[in-house]
């Protein structure tokens, strides 16, 4: 059997992510769903970091456009938040994107805007 990179520290991003939902409920903006996940973070102490700049080399150059994650947590792994009705694919591609260009193994994607429930998508590369 594989191992389950990360499995402590999905669980506890994941709860934090369902208690947002359940407070705030679909509707507002990504922006708020972020700094609320933020406070989430904080009371649970879960390490985090907001919009962490991530750069991209080409050959070993530094190119100058910088990406900006929304939240990595625990150093290592990428949360990609929406505030969207549905999950599509160019937002699983943007998150594979940003966990391709540091060399990231996990990431989630999170979705807020889906008023059914929370939407999300745990990634290892």
């Amino acid at each position: 059997m594989g191992e389950y990179l990360f499995k402590d520290e999905g669980y506890k991003i994941i709860g934090c992510c369902y208690e947002v939902y359940n407070t705030l409920k679909p509707g507002l903006l990504e922006a708020i769903y972020k700094l609320a996940l933020g406070v989430e973070f904080q009371k649970q102490g879960v390490p985090y970091e907001t919009e962490k700049p991530l750069k991209v080399y080409y050959k070993g150059v530094l190119l100058p456009k910088t990406y900006f994650a929304d939240i990595v947590c625990y150093g290592e792994i990428i949360i990609e938040a929406k505030a969207v009705s549905n999950l599509n694919s160019e937002h699983l591609a943007q998150l594979l994107n940003y966990m391709k260009i540091t060399n990231t193994k996990v990431g989630y994607l999170v979705n807020f805007g889906n008023k059914e429930q929370l939407e999300w998508k745990r990634v290892v590369s």
